[in-house]
């Protein structure tokens, strides 16, 4: 007990400070992936919680009074107005017969399914006077500057009215108090009992005013409810992910679950040596940034002598049970005297290997990275791989992701541009999820690229790199010891998985082309409200979020198929 006790309390030495699962509680087991996701979720949700309550609270104290007074502080007196008094005037508002409307269905937003989940079905929800997630997010924007605050914010309010639609000219007179600019409206007769109609209200406004006429309007009796949502490019929800490959520098906090440290569990816990050297190489990974050369590594004998044990296991495995995707890129490493016994591989010279044939590249990472931020990075082709190597006494096991897991597991079929090109669309696919969705992003990652099965002329073969950097579980996926079923992306990203023993369930692809294809379907299904797409020339991820970007992609792509267009030609030319 005292060694844990001072492994604990001397854990902020160690080089894998950045993480936040020990101070959360996270009990030490066995590293994954999607548990890893599952933890974010946790805390995120918790964190947000918290934040959320607080700010509620402190926008309840203030008052509709006050929050008109703020604004006609700035007003010539000839303009002030009485929000509740003032009747509406829409002569010159053109607004869409019931049966035209359209385009806005059923106004469902996410932050009001918090506040109506507590309502009987079919009536409307009571009064909130405080503020909602969104209108946090956008306080919280307009709180850092005077310049911020005064920034002009595009938005869009649904209004629910309960004594008609003459109502809306309070709104109208409202937003002008506040110096707004209404863009657009939309009305219908609403679906909720004890609701008049539904106003849709798209507007520009400083963030400070936009705020202040959101607690106008809730406190006013008039309206049944009043929600914010994002209008075009500027969202007040909008996630950060980066956008460009550098921006991985901020992509590197990690998951402390099993740390030689930490758990006495660990195969490294009682060797000093070892929790010494791990301290070193995670130091030099915390110390790369975007565009540096990956640091050279000079490995121990017991560090080669561990690689030299697997990798002649898999050598001997590996023409019977893998993919043959997987054993042509092996050769081709073995041809290049990447993989060979007497020494481990370079991560510089392994990026060198795989940019050559399929535009991935590596970094180096200090251990588990959080599920987001690994995710994130394939959205570039970059694989973030650690350097240590396990320790000598569990050669054929570990716990956690090593060098040698990463080398032998992933980096062959990272050269294969099918396989590239899959592991890719799951990193864009992870840009602005939400953390439910990185947890099922997560999972169809663990199933697949880490424990996954192909069809190869009827035979079942592995290309999972947990598996084919494992032999004993290797041999327990291809045994019929265990369940094999088809790979379905939407089945496969709700399916609990096991950490401690072998899979009791694999899922086999027909083949990575079909594999890709199912994916995207099941991707398109998320609730993300945009698409991104990489451009490899300039290394950026670009959010097709605009009718010129679609438009610019589209040129992109006809130039391309008159290319491909012309070169066919040319082969059907006659000799």
């Amino acid at each position: 007990m005292m060694a844990v006790a001072a492994a604990q309390k001397n854990r902020e030495m160690f080089a894998i400070k950045k993480s936040y699962s020990i101070e959360n509680g996270y009990p030490s087991r066995r590293r994954s992936l999607v548990d890893d996701a599952r933890f974010e979720t946790l805390v995120v949700k918790q964190t947000k919680q918290t934040v959320l309550e607080e700010a509620r609270n402190k926008a309840n104290d203030a008052s509709l009074e006050e929050c008109i007074q703020q604004a006609q502080e700035h007003i010539p007196a000839e303009q002030n107005v009485e929000l509740q008094d003032e009747q509406p005037h829409l002569e010159n508002l053109e607004l869409p017969m019931e049966n035209e409307y359209v385009p806005v269905e059923d106004f469902e937003i996410e932050s009001a399914e918090t506040q109506q989940s507590q309502e009987p079905a079919g009536q409307a929800p009571k009064n909130d006077y405080g503020l909602t997630e969104e209108e946090i997010l956008l306080a919280n924007s307009a709180s850092e500057s005077p310049e911020a605050e005064a920034a002009m914010q595009s938005a869009a309010l649904v209004v629910r009215l309960k004594d008609g639609i003459s109502s809306l000219g309070r709104i109208l007179k409202a937003i002008e108090t506040f110096h707004g600019n209404v863009q657009h409206v939309e009305s219908r007769q609403s679906r909720v009992e004890g609701v008049d109609h539904d106003v849709l209200i798209k507007l520009d406004m400083t963030r400070g005013n936009l705020l202040q006429l959101i607690r106008s309007l809730r406190q006013s009796g008039s309206f049944s409810s009043m929600n914010l949502l994002a209008e075009n490019n500027i969202s007040v929800k909008a996630p950060w992910f980066p956008k460009h490959a550098s921006e991985l520098d901020d992509c590197n906090h990690l998951m402390t679950k099993y740390e030689p440290d930490l758990d006495m569990n660990h195969p490294g816990f009682a060797d000093k040596v070892y929790r010494q050297r791990r301290k070193e190489i995670a130091e030099i990974a915390f110390a790369y940034k975007y565009g540096d050369p990956i640091p050279y590594i000079a490995y121990t004998d017991v560090e080669v002598k561990t690689w030299r044990s697997v990798f002649k296991t898999v050598q001997d495995l590996a023409p019977k049970h893998a993919c043959a995707e997987y054993r042509a890129a092996f050769q081709m490493l073995q041809d290049e005297q990447i993989f060979v016994d007497h020494r481990l591989p370079q991560l510089q010279e392994m990026s060198d290997f795989l940019r050559k044939n399929t535009g991935f590249s590596l970094r180096p990472a200090a251990g588990l990275l959080t599920a987001r931020d690994f995710l994130a990075s394939l959205a570039f082709r970059i694989f973030q791989s650690t350097q240590y190597v396990r320790h000598v006494n569990s050669p054929y096991h570990t716990p956690e992701p090593d060098s040698i897991h990463e080398l032998l597991g992933h980096m062959p079929l990272l050269a294969d541009p099918s396989f590239a090109q899959f592991s890719q669309e799951i990193g864009l696919a992870s840009l602005g999820a939400s953390d439910e969705e990185i947890e099922k992003l997560s999972t169809v990652y663990w199933f697949t690229v880490e424990f996954g099965l192909c069809k190869e002329h009827g035979q079942i073969k592995a290309y999972g790199a947990g598996l084919l950097s494992s032999y004993g579980e290797l041999l327990h996926a291809i045994s019929d010891k265990c369940e094999h079923r088809a790979f379905e992306p939407a089945s496969t990203a709700v399916q609990p998985y096991q950490d401690q023993e072998y899979q009791p369930i694999y899922y086999v692809a027909e083949s990575f082309e079909d594999a890709k294809d199912k994916f995207r379907r099941w991707v398109s299904s998320m609730s993300r409200p945009f698409e991104v797409r990489f451009n490899p020339h300039t290394e950026r991820v670009e959010v097709l979020d605009s009718v010129d970007k679609l438009e610019t992609l589209v040129h992109q792509m006809n130039t391309e198929i008159l290319h491909l267009t012309n070169a066919i030609h040319k082969l059907k030319r006659p000799f």
